[in-house]
């Protein structure tokens, strides 16, 4: 798996991670790093792109799962309760859609694993890059 970040300036920043390849138990950590050391740098928007990624698996939905849990400024919890945690996530929460994550372009494989899981009442998922920095911009809750 490759990760390459780059930052978007508009009303809001946006920080753009784009992931190729495979995300799964052998690559997972390094996404969760990358998200980790943004934030760390300032950075409050995420859009993962992941227009080039090929394949997920349990320990990818995962890693989104805790960089959404990250960005809320919640504790992340070890792979296995991330798991655990992938069955409530279609289930409605207060919280809804997460405002500081959203996806960008999935393969079509790659959005059926996220609508079995209940993924894509959980994140926003755009097909258009410029309309997904948009949504960061238009919504006055996001800073």
């Amino acid at each position: 798996m490759d990760i390459n970040i780059s930052q978007e300036m508009g009303s809001a920043p946006v920080t753009v991670i784009k992931v190729s390849g495979q995300l799964d138990g052998q690559s997972y950590q390094s996404l969760i790093a990358s998200a980790q050391e943004s934030m760390a740098g300032g950075a409050k928007n995420l859009l993962l792109d992941l227009s080039d990624l090929t394949f997920i698996s349990s320990a990818g939905l995962g890693a989104l799962h805790t960089i959404a849990l990250l960005t809320r400024g919640e504790s992340v919890p070890d792979l296995e309760h991330s798991l655990a945690a992938l069955k409530s996530v279609g289930k409605p929460r207060e919280s809804g859609e997460q405002k500081h994550v959203k996806l960008l372009n999935p393969r079509p494989e790659v959005v059926k694993v996220l609508e079995m899981v209940g993924f894509s009442s959980f994140f926003e998922i755009y097909d258009d890059r410029q309309k997904a920095l948009d949504s960061f911009f238009s919504d006055p809750t996001v800073s």
